[in-house]
């Protein structure tokens, strides 16, 4: 996923499971975002999954 970083994508939505709720927060979570921005839409797609699927399961 970030390939500057060496982070991979289940690492970026634990991270977002766990509270990171901006790019930023993911960054300074994991790393990701933070080196040449390429995946920084990924992140952002990512976010919002993660944000539909607790939604999801709290029935809203």
């Amino acid at each position: 996923m970030c390939i500057c970083e060496r982070v991979r994508e289940c690492e970026v939505r634990s991270v977002i499971r766990a509270g990171a709720r901006c790019e930023d927060s993911v960054g300074q979570a994991c790393g990701a975002g933070t080196g040449c921005g390429s995946c920084i839409d990924r992140i952002y797609d990512l976010i919002d999954e993660e944000n539909a699927d607790t939604l999801v399961s709290m029935g809203a």
